[in-house]
């Protein structure tokens, strides 16, 4: 038999902060905690917060560098193929591969591609689009673009147990806890 559609699973445990000191005392706590299946959402960037959360450096750097030198190498290509090998015209006397009158369009292909990796691989890496999220469900959560600091622990971290997470959470002075479930 189906699953009843009503029936909910638990996506994680929400917990709201004062100010951007406290979450991230409260990031580097939970790290400390040995938590690695969270999320700090605050209005604003907060710098050192990757470190506070133990986050590993971006792939999307290699993302770029690679779509460029794709960009690069095939403007390269493109050109000589088509002014040395389909259609070579001698014009003044100048040679075929007149690198200098080839720099433009190497540099505007190296341009658009590298752009097309950054916005393209940020998608995928983010796993967009997201049409929604269970965070979402939360009236609580709104504030997230305002000036509300929140972090989740996800039901998916291996140590997850909600009791002792909520425990932590209010140890580290959370004022707002909540769980957050799947729909």
């Amino acid at each position: 038999m189906e699953k009843a559609k009503s029936e909910k699973t638990l996506y994680g445990i929400l917990a709201e902060f004062s100010n951007p000191k406290t979450l991230m005392d409260a990031a580097k706590q939970i790290t400390n905690n040995g938590y690695r299946h969270y999320d700090t959402f605050s209005p604003f960037p907060i710098h050192g917060m990757d470190k506070a959360m133990s986050l590993k450096k971006s792939k999307l750097g290699w993302i770029v560098f690679g779509h460029g030198l794709l960009g690069f190498t095939g403007a390269i290509a493109m050109i000589y193929f088509m002014m040395v090998v389909d259609y070579p015209i001698n014009i003044s006397g100048k040679p075929l591969m007149n690198f200098p009158a080839w720099v433009p369009v190497i540099f505007e292909l190296t341009v658009l591609l590298s752009a097309f990796g950054a916005v393209f691989g940020m998608f995928f890496l983010n796993g967009l689009p997201k049409l929604n999220h269970p965070l979402f469900n939360s009236e609580n959560f709104k504030k997230a673009t305002d000036d509300g600091f929140f972090v989740c622990i996800e039901s998916e971290d291996p140590q997850f147990e909600p009791e002792k997470v909520q425990q932590l959470l209010k140890d580290i002075g959370a004022t707002n806890i909540e769980r957050i479930y799947d729909e």
